[in-house]
């Protein structure tokens, strides 16, 4: 798959365009979202461009020229930089955007500017849903499936863990509020009902917020054995010292990406302590076994995990975060399957030719480096630009390093702990 990208010929001319592509990547670089994955995620896609133009570029002729832009952690701010990259940079694709709350407002101005946005990182159902936009594109999980896959888990292992039917399982849900942490928390009150769990507390908190105490006391007095909490990264430290405060203990902790899924960040704060800890993410390409993927897709993941050394050299493979594979993988797609097509088949690399390119993208399952396939779902759908073969994976730490856990397909790790350690700060004794 890879020789398409970077070494077939007989393309159709598209002269007018140049020999250059150039790519807006939109990124938090600074900011509270920066240490919660973006800026590993821009590692991902920069890793990724510098090695298809290493290679001879797209088709072995079109060099990508990757514009960077830093949101800042701002949503004013990342709007304001999208526009710079289309209207003064003039790009031909904007990529990247880590935070829904970005991407929501970012996606609609976007798409009515007929410019091509492919998002690599940010999962609200809010960012697509009912919007019937033409020009955006996800090819990452969205964030239903982050909520359902988590709560599905539980339930799983409820009988055998927790010696409970799912049905005395008592679930609380706290959430930032953003698009991002709503949208999640909604899938996880609907998956509990569906399973008929007891949700003991559902409760929203800002991310800007100095003192989440108040939220810690709620959380004792509802006493839940499962604790599903979606939030960036600052935000979780917080909790979690708080938590280890005031007392609170519960038996599966269970976040959804972003800072969660930062392992590295979390030792520096916790240490140790973090052993049992889940996350929610798009699987980690370096954590799939190489026989469940195509020839030669596997091979790309020894190159990201090479590059990588670059940036983190002290990192085990089993720590870095799935936002590397998330800004790998989603630019991969990106250069390898949409892009020659737009040119060969649909005349260059405009929106529309873009876009025609991009639904008529069908990889299989194990054809990409995260294990997942990708078909987009068409315009008049209530997901329209949604990839509907992509999966939300979820990781336990387990021995200090991330395993996946479920859904089977993709574990790494056939009877994981689940509970946390009677060793850890937060475990119910």
């Amino acid at each position: 798959m890879l020789a398409v990208a970077v070494g077939a010929s007989g393309t159709r001319p598209a002269a007018a365009q140049g020999q250059t592509i150039k790519i807006g990547v939109l990124f938090d670089h600074t900011g509270a979202f920066a240490a919660g994955g973006s800026l590993n995620c821009w590692r991902g896609a920069k890793m990724l461009i510098d090695y298809v133009n290493e290679k001879g570029g797209v088709l072995g002729k079109y060099k990508i020229v990757q514009v960077d832009a830093d949101g800042q952690s701002k949503a004013e701010v990342a709007i304001n930089e999208a526009e710079r990259l289309l209207n003064a940079e003039k790009v031909d694709i904007l990529a990247g955007i880590y935070s829904s709350a970005h991407a929501v407002p970012l996606a609609e101005k976007v798409d009515k500017q007929k410019k091509f946005l492919w998002i690599t990182t940010a999962i609200a159902d809010a960012v697509l849903k009912d919007r019937n936009l033409q020009y955006t594109f996800r090819p990452q999980p969205n964030g239903s499936l982050f909520g359902e896959n988590s709560v599905q888990y539980v339930a799983h292992y409820s009988q055998e863990k927790l010696k409970k039917a799912p049905r005395d399982v008592r679930v609380a849900i706290i959430h930032e509020d953003g698009p991002y942490g709503t949208g999640v928390a909604a899938a996880n009150e609907a998956e509990a009902k569906k399973q008929g769990m007891q949700i003991v507390l559902k409760e929203g908190f800002s991310i800007q917020s100095p003192d989440l105490s108040s939220l810690v006391t709620k959380l004792r007095a509802a006493r839940p054995d499962v604790l599903l909490h979606t939030g960036y990264a600052p935000d979780i430290s917080l909790f979690l010292r708080q938590a280890r405060e005031q007392g609170l203990r519960v038996k599966i902790y269970i976040g959804h990406g972003a800072g969660h899924s930062q392992l590295d960040k979390l030792k520096e704060a916790f240490g140790p302590d973090v052993e049992g800890f889940h996350t929610v993410d798009p699987p980690a390409a370096q954590l799939i076994d190489p026989k469940k993927l195509r020839p030669g897709v596997a091979d790309l993941t020894q190159e990201m995990l090479k590059r990588y050394k670059a940036f983190e050299p002290n990192i085990p493979a089993a720590q870095i975060a799935p936002h590397v594979s998330m800004g790998f993988n989603n630019m991969w797609i990106l250069l390898n399957d949409v892009l020659p097509r737009a040119i060969q088949k649909h005349g260059g690399f405009s929106a529309d030719a873009l876009a025609a390119a991009a639904r008529e993208t069908d990889i299989p399952e194990g054809g990409t480096l995260q294990g997942y396939g990708v078909k987009f779902q068409p315009p008049g759908h209530p997901m329209a630009g949604q990839n509907l073969r992509a999966i939300a994976a979820v990781f336990q730490v387990v021995e200090g390093g991330l395993k996946h856990v479920y859904p089977p397909v993709v574990a790494s790790l056939g009877n994981p702990p689940v509970l946390l350690p009677p060793s850890s700060p937060w475990a119910a004794r």
